[in-house]
């Protein structure tokens, strides 16, 4: 594995970075599905999905399951995708879950290839969906932003910061999107 940089719609890229998205409201039966979970999921940021690299490669966790997808170019374009992914979300920017944590240059390389490796080992075992929002600590399942958490709590960097999400402690638990947004440095797309 090799770290990789991209640029999708102006922003910069490097392996392990976090794409934030919301929904898209198209009309199909999937849209619908994600537009009634979206209503449930507070914040702006409904979805997160992990740069890989090379190029437009990306790991995210949708209804089918831990998939790998390729977006050609620079330019989020969800339509090109919609049926692999199930989805169709606008973005709203890219989270940098390493930056201004102070770590040397060969430590941030270390995560990233570590990040990467462990969401291709759940494309690898076809990791399924987890539908239970409440067990972020599994490793058999994964929704999206749990898959993001899980990959970086591994190499001691825990995204789970209850910022921006209800303060009830029966959601406590629960690894929104929002909170990985909210956790990082992040830069908005034009």
């Amino acid at each position: 594995m090799s770290l990789y940089s991209h640029t999708l719609e102006g922003l910069p890229l490097r392996t392990g970075d976090v794409l934030c998205t919301h929904d898209g409201r198209r009309s199909t039966l999937f849209a619908r599905f994600w537009r009634l979970l979206g209503r449930l999921i507070p914040g702006e940021i409904d979805h997160c999905v992990v740069y890989l690299g090379p190029g437009g490669h990306y790991i995210e966790s949708t209804a089918r399951g831990v998939i790998l997808f390729d977006m050609p170019g620079e330019t989020w374009d969800p339509q090109l995708r919609a049926r692999r992914r199930l989805l169709y979300d606008n973005l709203v920017g890219v989270a940098y879950p390493l930056e201004g944590r102070g770590f040397s240059p060969a430590e941030e390389d270390a995560i990233r290839l570590g990040v990467a490796a462990y969401c291709l080992d759940k494309v690898s075992r076809r990791a399924p969906f987890n539908f239970n929002f409440f067990d972020p600590e599994t490793d058999g399942a994964f929704y999206c932003s749990q898959l993001v958490y899980k990959a970086y709590l591994a190499h001691g960097v825990d995204l789970n910061c209850n910022q921006g999400v209800p303060a009830t402690p029966a959601l406590a638990k629960v690894v929104f999107p929002q909170e990985i947004w909210n956790a990082c440095v992040h830069r908005r797309a034009m």
